[in-house]
């Protein structure tokens, strides 16, 4: 048994931090219906943001974030259609969405207004920059609330660069984990209390919690952004081999490992200097960037395999800083179902799975997301409208059945 059967989730979102929620829990098992307006969710066609098609039968952009799930359009601001909604939320446990509260406001969706009308319903929200403040209701995506205000951009450059350039998306999935767990401690809270609750989380939060260690060292002198040549523990590095490739490594005991890094590397006539052999030292007399500049040189010199072969023989934590195509050919990856592969008209494409696994339940289902409405009517069924009904609810536009993409 998986471990969310039997929990209905009710899913009005878009893009990616709040609809990949709702694909994890239908991984864990849940029974998942999105709701999308005529519009439909513009995540539907952003497979030319990332240069993929974008095909009814083929979005891996679209589909990241919506696998496992029902779908079904509705105009919300219609009577019929908030009827509609109403239904669905009267038999979900869980409701999830990024709409503005505002917005919500205006359709009749907000926390107050169902948790008036379904009392154990859990209402989870993905949030810009939170619940308060002067930019609660600011339009907030990921690269703006997570990546700039949230201090990663500004954090985490090589002192003196530009920011980096992310993956879309980077922290919209770390936000939908969070998220997913909390709305499993409210359903886990709910059995106990009988009512439901409301769980929010802010990208702008997220990115803040994120970055921990820095928050919280900055206030005692430990500024960012960092040059890799400044860094406190130089073995604590990326470096670039004589292949053009990038490699980390990372060996906190710095004074136990220097003899044994620099007989490695090829310089055993720098053992037991006494000018670099303390990390304390180092630091102290302000010689970071001379022994980061030896090691530059010196990795320079060997492959990356080469110093992942000789490094890993000898216990010291080095690793390859891969690339996606890296990851494809990764044996560990497939190992730990870490990508799975699914089927395309074009053949099997590969699609990260969420990092949570249960002894339990072995490996999840992966069902590709459909075309727009293409469950409107047997949802409508199942909601109890005969055949006239639903007739009348589709001419009125209330509802609309399967539409396909047309490309922009």
């Amino acid at each position: 048994m998986k471990p969310l059967e039997g929990v209905k989730v009710v899913d009005l979102t878009t893009y990616l931090a709040a609809p990949t929620t709702v694909r994890v829990l239908g991984e864990w098992g849940a029974d998942c219906v999105k709701i999308e307006s005529a519009k439909g969710d513009p995540a539907r066609t952003q497979g030319a943001v990332f240069n993929m098609p974008y095909e009814d039968d083929e979005n891996l952009a679209f589909d990241v974030a919506n696998l496992n799930k029902r779908f079904i359009t509705l105009d919300l601001k219609s009577e019929k259609g908030l009827e509609i909604a109403y239904k669905l939320l009267a038999e979900a446990d869980v409701f999830v969405t990024n709409t503005r509260t505002k917005s919500l406001k205006k359709l009749g969706l907000d926390h107050d207004t169902l948790k008036e009308k379904f009392p154990r319903l859990v209402f989870a929200q993905v949030l810009g920059y939170g619940e308060y403040g002067p930019e609660k209701d600011t339009a907030g995506f990921d690269v703006t609330c997570y990546m700039a205000r949230g201090g990663v951009f500004g954090t985490t450059v090589n002192k003196g660069d530009a920011p980096m350039i992310p993956t879309n998306g980077f922290g919209d999935f770390q936000v939908a984990m969070s998220l997913a767990s909390g709305i499993c401690a409210a359903l886990y809270s709910r059995e106990k209390t009988g009512k439901g609750d409301k769980v929010t989380v802010g990208l702008h939060h997220a990115a803040v919690y994120a970055l921990s260690t820095g928050v919280i060292s900055a206030q005692y002198g430990n500024q960012y952004p960092k040059s890799r040549k400044e860094v406190p523990n130089p073995f604590n590095n990326v470096f670039r081999t004589s292949d053009e490739r990038w490699v980390v490594i990372c060996c906190p005991e710095y004074d136990r490992d220097y003899e044994k890094i620099m007989t490695l590397i090829g310089r055993p006539d720098l053992v037991g200097n006494p000018r670099y052999i303390k990390c304390a030292e180092v630091n102290a007399n302000g010689l970071n960037r001379e022994v980061t500049d030896i090691l530059d040189e010196a990795i320079g010199k060997f492959t990356r395999d080469e110093i992942l072969a000789m490094f890993k023989a000898n216990d010291l934590a080095c690793e390859a800083a891969y690339e996606p195509l890296d990851m494809y050919e990764d044996e560990q990856v497939w190992a730990n179902n870490i990508l799975t592969k699914i089927p395309y008209p074009s053949g099997e494409r590969f699609m990260p799975t969420n990092p949570v696994n249960f002894s339990s339940m072995g490996v999840p289902e992966y069902r590709i997301g459909g075309s727009q409405g293409a469950h409107t009517i047997d949802i409508l069924d199942h909601l109890g409208y005969d055949s006239a009904q639903i007739g009348e609810i589709l001419a009125s536009g209330a509802a609309q059945g399967e539409q396909k993409l047309r490309k922009l």
